[in-house]
């Protein structure tokens, strides 16, 4: 699976094989926003157009757009793993959330 992102939004990008072409989703919001296209230049087209669709539909109702996320995250994690990432942020000098927010950049 891979990914584009425009505007601030991000997609999902698949393949399917049954359809025989590229089928893409906006990620992150609640609204459903979908698209799809034969070339992955067609389908970065498409999303472009979907995405400024989005955005002019919200603005023609007198709707916002679904902002993006916030940058903050409750997780729920077992005790052993807070302690653990409690002390390692210690060892490298930094608070839970700066080690934190570094390990997850790191993630993708």
């Amino acid at each position: 699976m891979s990914t584009m992102t425009y505007k601030g939004y991000a997609a999902r990008i698949e393949y399917s094989d049954e359809d025989g072409c590229f089928i893409g989703h906006v990620a992150g919001i609640k609204d459903v926003i979908g698209f799809h296209a034969q070339s992955v230049k067609e389908l970065r087209a498409a999303f472009e157009e979907a995405v400024d669709d989005y955005l002019a539909t919200c603005e023609k109702c007198g709707r916002a757009p679904q902002k993006h996320y916030s940058g903050r995250l409750m997780l729920r994690v077992p005790p052993e793993v807070h302690a653990r990432a409690a002390m390692m942020a210690e060892a490298h000098g930094m608070s839970l959330n700066q080690w934190a927010t570094e390990v997850l950049s790191r993630a993708s």
